[in-house]
């Protein structure tokens, strides 16, 4: 086990709410105090712990997917730039609802449970009662409280917040917060289809051609990662390495080294477009030691490519916003589809953007293609020749031609006018999946 795994398992092993320090973990586990400082960037990249600034980093509880979109007391300092004026110690306790301040105390305490996060002004006596509920408490406009609620704050270990922003502008930050990690919470990623290292088939690197076969014999499969004693991946092996070769040669001598992996975090459709364009039917996942996880392989990915199409969306992305107003408007003739460009689509001269064009040219791309050829596709390069400035509330006809298709490739022309006169015109090439 390296110095680096050796911290995260550390970490891993303390109670959620422990404090955490580079210089503490250096000298317990007697690593350097950059070894330290890397493995603690890591452990808050895997959601394991949280940095607020003049707190210090603390062990929180790892969220699942299916509660991303509950915050814990830390992620909220970050996201309103607080500062913690008492209840430190309850900064990893996950909140269930926000309390808006805005009545009088007796009706506000109707309101306010155990776990929740009440948004308040200067109210003193509003804070004590809050706290007395089980209810942390961010107070905004950059006000503080006494010394008796800071200390009351302590005692039950429930988080007391000040933010220099007002009650609206920080009730805005915590909701788009949220609002992006339900779009998180949406992208399927490797994780979530990986076979995981039980569950696959590998060999090492002292086994021999021999050995391979017989795996080949037992399961059907002709792809396996080839690994080390300490599960660290060294190689790929497929049924072309081992065409004509005597059994008895090393599999690392005929092995694919330094093989294309992904980690867990790979989003699914990164793992597709680089088995497509590199030919792969067996992607193998690692870990931040370059350790075996598991595989994914080329059907798994396209089955969770097919589900996320057919997924409702809670969280609306740019792309989601130009392709609801995307209007087929096609006749016999010829494919057709109109866009009317709102607010949300310029740029900051009010004219169409060129990500908002990227995104037009590639929806329509796909939708033609998809005519003439059922299944998936991944976009392989986008060339946009000119663009001219298209105006809030233009309304957009977008004309796609395919130019050429066939079994495994596509090439769309597609030409976007406004009021008559041609605005944009762009190349797009596919790749097209067989399901």
């Amino acid at each position: 086990m390296t110095k680096h795994e050796q911290i995260l398992q550390h970490i891993r092993s303390l109670d959620v709410g422990n404090k955490i320090s580079v210089r503490h973990v250096a000298k317990v586990l007697n690593v350097s105090e950059g070894t330290a400082y890397r493995a603690i960037k890591d452990a808050e990249n895997q959601g394991l712990v949280s940095t607020i600034e003049r707190v210090g980093t603390i062990r929180i509880e790892k969220k699942q997917k299916d509660n991303i979109e509950r915050l814990t007391y830390a992620e909220v300092v970050n996201i309103v730039d607080g500062h913690v004026i008492g209840g430190r110690n309850g900064l990893y306790k996950t909140l269930n609802k926000f309390v808006i301040g805005a009545m009088k105390a007796e009706a506000m305490m109707r309101y306010i449970e155990a776990g929740n996060l009440l948004i308040v002004g200067n109210r003193e006596q509003v804070h004590k009662l809050a706290l007395e509920s089980g209810s942390a408490v961010l107070i905004t406009g950059g006000f503080e409280t006494s010394d008796d609620v800071r200390q009351l704050a302590d005692e039950l270990q429930l988080p007391l917040i000040t933010t220099s922003y007002d009650t609206f502008t920080v009730a805005t930050m915590i909701n788009r917060a949220i609002y992006d990690q339900l779009i998180k919470k949406e992208i399927i990623s490797v994780e979530d289809i990986l076979i995981p290292l039980e569950s696959t088939n590998f060999l090492s690197l002292d086994d021999t051609v021999g050995r391979w076969q017989e795996l080949n014999e037992a399961t059907g499969h002709n792809r396996y990662p080839v690994i080390d004693q300490h599960a660290k991946l060294h190689g790929m092996i497929t049924a072309k390495d081992v065409i004509g070769v005597d059994p008895s040669v090393s599999i690392e001598k005929v092995m694919t080294k330094h093989p294309i992996s992904v980690t867990s975090h790979t989003s699914v459709a990164s793992a597709a477009h680089m088995m497509v364009w590199e030919g792969i039917e067996l992607l193998p996942v690692i870990d931040s030691s370059k350790k075996l996880t598991g595989v994914i392989s080329r059907q798994d990915v396209l089955k969770a490519l097919q589900m996320i199409q057919r997924q409702p969306h809670v969280g609306d992305t740019i792309e989601d916003l130009v392709t609801r107003h995307f209007e087929d408007v096609s006749n016999t003739q010829e494919n057709c589809f109109q866009l009317e460009v709102t607010p949300q689509m310029t740029n900051h001269l009010g004219t169409i953007s060129y990500g908002v064009l990227t995104t037009v040219v590639t929806e329509s791309g796909s939708r033609v293609l998809r005519k003439y050829k059922k299944g998936d596709l991944v976009v392989e390069n986008i060339t946009i020749f000119f663009i001219k400035p298209v105006q809030i509330d233009a309304i957009l006809q977008v004309y796609p031609r395919v130019l050429e298709v066939s079994r495994k490739f596509g090439k769309v022309d597609v030409e976007v006018y406004h009021q008559g006169q041609i605005v944009g015109k762009a190349m797009l090439m596919a790749q097209l999946i067989d399901r």
